[in-house]
């Protein structure tokens, strides 16, 4: 075993700064303590840096907004001269309102909001080891090009999508569906010189099936793209594709993951080609940019004092401990390119709304560690529904407050009381849990 060069301790430490790590990090240091973000590749932003431009959906049940930490992050977008954001209806079956936004300026903000909060943050960083004692954490070793550091900390938050901290520390956890496939991996990309007006008119076809299926029938464009999925873009020409998927990726694997992106990068440059030739409005268009990774869906979720289930959403429940309301449709992207089919149906009652519990979030025999995000405790079909961004924001909100409750009580994680933590939130602008309505 390579010698560790430094040891280093804090309060809290998070690992993965995507959407939930990044809030985790604020909320806990907000909350008064030392706080350090690990993140494993050189930019935060998790999915929003692998799939650039991918809108905040999500973040307004019922039409209203979610508030917490995604309201803060917008509106300091919104208050940027010019604004770098926009919300919008979007214009796909079953999904409110989202965000668009422009996505340097968004990362920059983020960075903003972590230097205000006091968080350190270090990047090109890997958890490689984690260290185990009588059901505690004692010490992560991080490894990076120049040698291997030990993070020494009172409470762990794992908010790196895959539950990489978790899983290592021995946190039973689940994947993919009964037949342990997971749902598609997309690689994201954006056009320039887009005619809005005609590339968007026929407001009947909006997947653009029919010329999707010519498409295909002709050779022209991968098989696994029956419909095409993009809509404007936030500068007026451009336009965002999320419809490029590759199946039999498993985010865990690196190997895996850069074999899909590969095979994925070829099919964009396939599919940018026939817009230019066939689509309306696309007559002069060209590529802006290509997402540098695929974007991965699922991978682990990992199993917590409660695991939220399908029957929970489609009951509206409304936990005491909720700490994120959530009325997302059921994003089912497809498993098996031989049925490309994803499906956007609603998870429960129109004008309804769930709340995602925070025991969702808590182990249940590991007492100095936490996780938020997509690798929360949640059954497979209810995962469909509580991935957005805005909701992993307010998962980390909670954790990160969790945790500072923690060090300050100098109790298990499993002791923490969720309604008090609901509470802590409410008073920090969150709607929608705690009895306080949308």
């Amino acid at each position: 075993m390579e010698q560790v060069r430094k040891v280093r301790y804090m309060d809290v430490v998070v690992f993965g700064a995507g959407p939930a790590g990044i809030a985790a990090s604020i909320s806990a240091a907000r909350e008064g303590r030392d706080v350090v973000l690990v993140e494993c590749r050189d930019k935060i932003g998790g999915v929003m840096s692998s799939c650039p431009g991918m809108m905040l959906g999500g973040g307004y049940p019922c039409g209203k907004t979610i508030g917490g930490f995604f309201e803060e992050f917008v509106q300091r977008m919104y208050l940027q001269e010019p604004p770098v954001a926009e919300r919008r209806r979007c214009g796909l079956e079953n999904f409110g309102d989202e965000v668009v936004y422009e996505h340097e300026p968004a990362i920059a903000i983020l960075c903003g909001m972590l230097a205000e909060a006091g968080v350190t943050v270090h990047t090109n960083r890997i958890p490689d080891r984690v260290l185990m004692g009588d059901g505690t954490i004692t010490g992560v070793e991080v490894v990076d090009p120049e040698g291997r550091d030990r993070f020494v900390s009172r409470i762990y938050i794992d908010c790196t999508g895959n539950g990489d901290v978790a899983a290592k520390a021995g946190v039973p956890w689940q994947i993919g569906n009964a037949d342990h496939l997971m749902m598609g991996v997309s690689l994201t990309f954006t056009m320039e010189g887009v005619d809005w007006d005609r590339a968007f008119a026929d407001e009947t076809d909006r997947y653009f099936t029919a010329y999707a299926a010519k498409g295909i029938s002709e050779g022209r464009i991968h098989a696994s793209i029956p419909r095409i999925y993009m809509l404007k873009g936030f500068r007026r020409g451009t336009a965002f594709f999320n419809t490029v998927t590759v199946t039999g990726v498993d985010g865990t694997d690196s190997d895996s993951v850069l074999k899909g992106t590969n095979e994925a990068r070829g099919r964009v440059l396939q599919l940018a080609r026939f817009c230019t030739e066939v689509l309306p409005g696309f007559e002069n268009s060209r590529i802006a940019f290509i997402g540098p990774s695929v974007g991965i869906r699922e991978t682990r979720r990992l199993e917590g004092m409660y695991q939220l289930t399908y029957t929970d959403i489609a009951k509206a429940t409304k936990f005491e401990d909720g700490i994120v309301a959530c009325d997302n449709p059921l994003d089912e992207v497809f498993r098996d390119e031989d049925i490309p089919h994803s499906s956007h149906e609603p998870a429960l009652v129109r004008g309804q709304y769930y709340t995602i519990p925070f025991r969702a979030l808590v182990p249940r025999h590991f007492d100095n560690l936490l996780f938020a995000g997509r690798n929360l405790s949640v059954d497979d079909k209810a995962f469909a529904s509580v991935r957005g961004m805005p909701q992993c924001m307010l998962m980390g909100q909670a954790a990160g407050v969790g945790a500072a409750q923690a060090v300050r009580d100098g109790g298990a994680v499993q002791g923490l009381d969720g309604g008090l933590i609901a509470n802590r939130l409410i008073s920090q602008g969150v709607r929608g849990i705690g009895g306080v309505s949308l």
